[in-house]
């Protein structure tokens, strides 16, 4: 059970929905694996629908959030482009999340063709676009979440526009934490002052990317981190430890020990 030191841990899907795509039929299944992860602990579910469909399907999405029902306190979070329109059976992200109403919609700035999210938004572009579109989600009881760099001035201006929370994108913080140092020293000096900076503003924050069993206890060094989600490094390391041993080992280290 999550306390309020803890940072609760959602686990990305959409690694288990690639290898599915890869064959016909329903192998492996995103629902049961999301219901292993919630029984070895996990404290909710994410996952990232893309036009291409190369994951996530919608029938996932659908599928997912009504498994999520059947357990108390389970948070379903759906991130991906706002602006990502209905193409086939994909019948836009907006509509899709209004569909589902999970408990929290994490907006991304991907384009369609990227391999994976590798930048926070930048509002001084965005925000226009993005007010309303926050409204409406949370109008519909939905906590949005914009997912950013870790920049003072951007934050600031997501707290403007009503976000709710930021999800740091940490694949820099995971790419320099291979080669400790200075470099690295001031660049978690830079997500630090990031997070206490949404905190002193009322914003929450999450944080996600390349997060792993390597440099995940050092990024919680950050206080009142709400949440990870983690996918790709977890995915890889069941395929080597099981996948809700592989999960357990996440929890723990998202879990204040005495």
């Amino acid at each position: 059970m999550k306390t309020s030191n803890d940072t609760a841990l959602s686990v990305n899907l959409n690694k288990i929905a690639l290898i599915r795509n890869s064959r016909p039929g329903n192998y492996p299944d995103v629902v049961a694996h999301g219901e292993t992860c919630i029984n070895a602990g996990a404290d909710g579910l994410t996952v990232h629908p893309r036009p291409d469909q190369r994951h996530i399907r919608p029938h996932d999405v659908y599928e997912l959030s009504e498994l999520v029902k059947n357990y108390r306190g389970i948070e379903f979070n759906i991130e991906g482009n706002p602006y990502a329109e209905s193409l086939g059976n994909f019948p836009g992200f907006i509509k899709l999340v209004s569909d589902v109403m999970p408990d929290q919609c994490t907006l991304v700035p991907d384009a369609n063709d990227q391999l994976t999210s590798d930048h926070g938004f930048d509002l001084t572009v965005a925000s226009k676009k993005l007010t309303p579109l926050i409204k409406q989600l949370q109008d519909q009881g939905i906590r949005v979440c914009l997912f950013m760099d870790p920049d003072i001035e951007q934050i600031s201006l997501a707290k403007e526009i009503g976000a709710d929370r930021i999800e740091l994108y940490t694949g820099p913080y995971a790419d320099a934490f291979k080669t400790p140092g200075q470099p690295f020293d001031e660049l978690f000096a830079r997500y630090m002052n990031a997070a206490l900076h949404a905190q002193s503003i009322g914003i929450g924050v999450n944080a996600g990317h390349d997060l792993n069993l390597h440099n995940l206890a050092h990024f919680r060094q950050i206080p009142a981190l709400l949440e990870v989600s983690i996918g790709h490094a977890l995915t890889v390391d069941a395929i080597a430890m099981g996948f809700p041993a592989a999960v357990k080992a996440y929890k723990s280290l998202c879990t204040t020990h005495h």
